[in-house]
């Protein structure tokens, strides 16, 4: 089994995701969070990174408001030092959730499912094996951009869809949409094919599919 993954994220019109103080900043409009919602309804699981359990505290549950009897797709935080709050909003609800920390991280949190991989870091690849064993197929990954770099770097992506909104944030700390080391080569750069686009309300719905 080979699972198929997904980046869904939504941008300013310079490329960021968020402040410089990596304050959660609207950027979709209302269709676009409906069909967010709808595509965390038709995958197996979604995935963050731990900088935006911390800044956001996002729930990544599906919504009856956007989906009618929603599926509740397996919610993924990567952790490599176990930071996550006992109170986060990803461990409330009735959807799973699996924390993935390093093996030297031995703290169990709330009733989630531990996964210990790497050493330091997660190893990412070892990751997503492992969460192929637990039967996820299909999984979305919504941020932030230190952890989208890493899967992309990794060749592991294989469809983008972002949604361009007409807005500027601005400021060099300002996070992007793939943060973390980025390309120091020309044959680092990740190459895509544009798959579609569209209007949606006052922004502009793209995806890609990634080049291997």
């Amino acid at each position: 089994m080979s699972m198929y993954i997904i980046v869904n994220c939504a941008i300013s019109l310079d490329g960021k995701l968020a402040l410089p103080s990596r304050k959660q900043t609207k950027i979709s409009c209302e269709a676009d969070i409906a069909r967010v919602h709808a595509l965390r309804n038709s995958v197996d699981a979604v995935l963050v990174g731990i900088g935006t359990v911390l800044a956001d505290d996002p729930k990544l549950t599906v919504k009856e408001k956007y989906v009618k009897n929603p599926r509740q797709p397996v919610r993924v935080v990567l952790d490599s030092k176990g930071r996550t709050p006992e109170n986060a909003q990803v461990l409330q609800g009735n959807a799973k959730t699996v924390i993935i920390t390093t093996e030297e991280c031995t703290r169990t949190i709330g009733n989630a499912i531990m996964l210990r991989c790497g050493h330091g870091k997660v190893d990412v690849r070892q990751a997503v094996h492992e969460l192929e064993k637990l039967g996820i197929e299909k999984m979305l990954i919504e941020g932030g951009g230190t952890v989208i770099w890493e899967f992309l770097s990794m060749g592991l992506v294989d469809e983008i869809s972002v949604y361009l909104g007409s807005i500027v944030i601005g400021g060099k700390e300002s996070p992007t949409m793939a943060d973390g080391a980025g390309a120091q080569r020309i044959e680092e750069i990740v190459n895509l094919e544009l798959k579609s686009y569209e209007k949606l309300g006052e922004g502009l719905l793209l995806r890609y599919n990634v080049k291997k």
